[in-house]
């Protein structure tokens, strides 16, 4: 066997019977808690080799907290909206436009979309544990869970009351295709050099 790939097994196995993680977040700390909630991942694509980057740059800052004294809870999630999610659904069932959609039935592609978003969740999860980033996948928080949307909800109104939040007109990418606006990131999937 390699050496390598065997010591990497070891330390693996030592963290999981050890309940390392755990561990670290089960007594209290001298400057109390520090949360962490990952901007969560997508599991309708397997990770490439850019999300190992911002996982080990997450992972840095949380265990800088554990040595500066401080309890990291660390909260898992996944990523189940969006736009990327749609677009591969269009392209599996051969959709090329929201009137196709329209026909398709908006329930049955929903319903096609939600199941794929964990398509890939056990790579996503094998990934997390071999670059040893330390999250609670056990309970993680999942965007489409009605509590989850509820406290968004909930979070909105009680801002909108404060007057923390107002209304304004601006100008957004917008997709002819998909009929809809579209996020800076949305964009920047798109975009192609072609010289």
């Amino acid at each position: 066997m390699n050496f390598f790939s065997d010591l990497e097994k070891k330390i693996l196995n030592f963290w999981q019977e050890k309940e390392i993680f755990e561990k670290s977040v089960e007594k209290k700390a001298e400057k109390g808690d520090f949360i962490f909630f990952e901007g969560p991942p997508t599991a309708n694509a397997p990770p490439g080799f850019h999300h190992v980057l911002v996982r080990v740059i997450k992972d840095l800052i949380c265990r800088f907290k554990t040595m500066s004294g401080f309890r990291v809870k660390r909260k898992a999630g996944w990523d189940t909206h969006g736009l990327p999610v749609e677009i591969q659904i269009e392209k599996k069932l051969g959709l090329k436009n929201k009137k196709e959609i329209l026909a398709y039935g908006i329930e049955k592609f929903n319903k096609n979309c939600k199941a794929s978003v964990f398509e890939f969740k056990k790579r996503w999860e094998d990934l997390t544990q071999k670059i040893g980033y330390f999250l609670d996948l056990k309970n993680p928080y999942i965007t489409y869970d009605k509590n989850y949307i509820e406290s968004l909800w909930w979070i909105l109104k009680k801002l909108w009351e404060k007057k923390l939040l107002f209304e304004d007109l601006k100008v957004v990418h917008y997709c002819p295709r998909c009929q809809t606006p579209l996020s800076s990131h949305e964009v920047a999937q798109g975009y192609k050099k072609i010289r």
